[in-house]
């Protein structure tokens, strides 16, 4: 109900939000506003989800400028779901910096906070390609500077890494998106929809396939550059190891996840002007060789954040190498999205927490973790064992599915090194995870308690990897079909 005007009001909701931060007196009150702010969010999100899963499949505003279907619908919703978590932990992550968190540095962080959210559901609602590309590099601009939320000279030095290469990166994205109209064969003049990713993916369009073809290949890169797609993922382990723990969250659970979106929405029309296998090949080596170099990463790290960034490498090229699987693969690829996203989540908030008891995100400190802190040590247990793909948790079942998707593509070499890297990086994973959880801790702070919120984000998300991985309510598994059928090209 009301589902056009919803696509409204979730842009300015966050937008709202985010200039009432400025005038706000008090951290708490900050804190409080980005929780509300992210929670209308998601209520808007779940109608417009409900409406784009109706018969006709899609909803649209300001004529079409905004338009919705299910496969944006299901990163609407995954995307409001980690920032009601995110934003809840931020709640209980910065009541512990008192000293740190002024109402300067608050006002700072709910600006951006919720400006980032806005501009990534510019990017999910935005119809017209290249307004997709001006919400991308909104994100850029704003989420740099929550990586130095507290400056210091790494976290100077990673805003800045991030900023440069990922600004390289949304300009290769530009020349592609320009290729991208460039290729637009028309007799009479080009209309103001031209760059409409529903006008360019119809069987109406008429593109040219050479310039398709180098567009392509410059919005794989520029897009991948900023979803963490090895080996343009430089900045991705030193933003996540020095931003706070619910910004790597955020980054982690879904900023990742509005890049790789951006590249899929130039899959249908350069489909539509060179075939399926351009698109998958390319997917397929970018999906397999970020697995491959996350697996190698994994097996050396000492810091508990940098280890969960290269698990966001690997589950990135787990995602990518599903899209290019066919229909089951989406289908796996878009459920494992919903699983890492909220298993990521609370890995870092986990982390976030025992590194202020601790003093210290490296490992060999946070030993000892089930027993300095029962809550958040169990959290990080929990969420390791998930992140490694073991059963009953829901990412076991994504990773089936996408094993079953690679068998019945007949792609063997990809499933060999699927199955190798995976073996490398549950080895690795599940040494680091018993070290932390169970080792013999040199020191610890037990600090403050965390407050009311803290037991039901642990619950909420760790329940969900638990009942998604045994049962599938029926309602979601038919929306996340929808979701994949919008990029097989079915109605």
């Amino acid at each position: 109900m009301y589902a056009g005007p919803s696509i409204v009001a979730v842009l300015v909701l966050a937008l709202a939000g985010a200039l009432s931060c400025l005038v706000l007196r008090r951290p708490h009150h900050v804190l409080m506003t980005i929780v509300g702010v992210s929670a209308v969010e998601l209520l808007l999100a779940l109608n417009i989800w409900t409406a784009a899963l109706g018969p006709k499949g899609f909803v649209t505003a300001a004529d079409q400028w905004f338009y919705i279907d299910a496969f944006s619908s299901f990163h609407i919703v995954v995307l409001t779901l980690v920032f009601v978590l995110s934003s809840a932990f931020a709640s209980i992550y910065f009541t512990h910096e008192a000293g740190a968190f002024t109402v300067y540095v608050a006002r700072r962080f709910g600006v951006l906070w919720l400006g980032a959210q806005s501009a990534m559901l510019l990017v999910l609602v935005s119809n017209n390609l290249g307004i997709m590309w001006v919400g991308m590099e909104a994100t850029t601009l704003l989420t740099a500077f929550l990586i130095s939320l507290h400056p210091s000279r790494l976290s100077l030095e990673a805003m800045w890494k991030y900023l440069i290469i990922c600004s390289i990166g949304i300009a290769f994205a530009f020349m592609g998106t320009l290729l991208a109209a460039a290729s637009i064969q028309s007799d009479g003049g080009v209309g103001a929809d031209a760059l409409f990713w529903t006008k360019l993916g119809s069987a109406e369009a008429h593109l040219d396939p050479t310039l398709m073809k180098f567009a392509f290949v410059f919005v794989l890169v520029g897009y991948g550059t900023k979803a963490g797609l090895a080996p343009i993922h430089s900045w991705l382990p030193d933003a996540h190891s020095q931003a706070p723990a619910p910004v790597s969250a955020m980054f982690s659970g879904f900023l990742l996840n509005t890049a790789l979106y951006c590249i899929m929405r130039f899959v249908p029309p350069v489909q539509h002007a060179l075939g399926q296998d351009f698109t998958s090949g390319l997917l397929i080596v970018f999906g397999t060789v970020s697995i491959l170099v996350a697996a190698g990463f994994i097996v050396f790290q000492r810091d508990a954040k940098r280890l969960l960034a290269y698990h966001s490498v690997e589950h990135m090229g787990i995602i990518t190498l599903g899209y290019a699987l066919g229909p089951l693969g989406c289908f796996a690829a878009l459920f494992h999205t919903l699983n890492h996203s909220v298993c990521k989540s609370l890995a870092f908030f986990a982390v976030g927490r025992l590194g202020q008891r601790y003093g210290s995100h490296e490992m060999i400190s946070i030993a000892g973790a089930l027993r300095a802190d029962r809550l958040w040590g169990v959290s990080l247990l929990i969420s390791l064992l998930a992140l490694i793909g073991v059963a009953p948790f829901s990412i076991f079942m994504s990773e089936y599915q996408l094993l079953r998707a690679a068998i019945g593509a007949g792609a063997w070499v990809t499933l060999v090194l699927f199955l190798a890297a995976s073996g490398v990086v549950f080895v690795s994973a599940l040494r680091h995870m018993i070290d932390m959880a169970f080792g013999t801790a040199s020191r610890h702070d037990r600090g403050g308690r965390d407050g009311k919120l803290a037991v039901p984000i642990v619950v909420a998300a760790a329940g969900l990897l638990v009942v998604l991985g045994v049962w599938m309510p029926l309602p979601l598994y038919d929306a996340i079909a929808s979701a994949a059928a919008v990029l097989a090209g079915r109605p």
